[in-house]
């Protein structure tokens, strides 16, 4: 794949650079900050990016923005933000948009270099990869206007799997529950957020984050 990165840690940003090239991928672009990302991706756009939340100048949401912008402009380009830190506002938006291409993970989160690459991959073929504490966050709201405190707390976390992309023989290999349990626990999430007209895997995804990031009412 032909990969961009915007990372102002010229030792993160170099190391990622030797990893994708050794892995066989075109590192299109290595930049600092979110304005030469968005002039790079204009120039030529890659197959996915790789952002970073907090860059120059203000070292907020510069990298959110940008994905943002890139997601609007450039479609067919895919987003993966690696970072430390979660930016609530920004981040519902980006994973309210399309279901295809767009990945969140924790840089403290990843722990091994596999794991990055498959989710790099995934995300680049039009998967998602949504970590499950980034997920937890930008879930989180008072208990009056959370649309999760109807759920139990084994549909909350089929929900945090489905989240990251896993499919239901994943989910029920990891909670350790059959795959028809798996099954009934999704649709009753979905009988719960009125999304049981959704089909296919990451579409049903969007539906649910979509649903849960929009904005409160009052």
């Amino acid at each position: 794949m032909r990969v961009m990165i915007a990372e102002d840690s010229a030792l993160l940003r170099e190391g990622l650079v030797r990893l994708l090239a050794e892995e066989g991928h075109v590192v299109a672009a290595a930049v600092g900050d979110a304005e030469a990302l968005l002039v790079a991706v204009a120039a030529e756009p890659p197959d996915i990016v790789v952002v970073d939340v907090r860059m120059p100048p203000t070292h907020t949401d510069e990298g959110l923005r940008a994905a943002l912008r890139i997601r609007e402009l450039h479609p067919g380009t895919a987003v993966l933000v690696l970072s430390q830190y979660v930016e609530r506002r920004y981040a519902t938006e980006l994973l309210g948009g399309s279901s295809e291409g767009v990945g969140y993970l924790l840089k403290d989160r990843v722990v091994q270099v596999e794991e990055f690459l498959a989710a790099l991959e995934r995300v680049g073929a039009g998967g998602t990869a949504f970590d499950p504490e980034v997920v937890r966050r930008l879930l989180a709201r008072s208990a009056r206007t959370d649309p999760l405190h109807g759920l139990t707390p084994r549909e909350r976390d089929v929900l945090a799997l489905m989240a990251q992309g896993c499919t239901n023989a994943a989910i029920a290999q990891q909670l350790y529950v059959s795959q028809s349990a798996v099954e009934k626990h999704t649709n009753a999430i979905f009988d719960k957020f009125g999304l049981t007209g959704t089909t296919g895997y990451s579409r049903r995804v969007l539906a649910v984050l979509r649903h849960l990031s929009a904005p409160a009412e009052g």
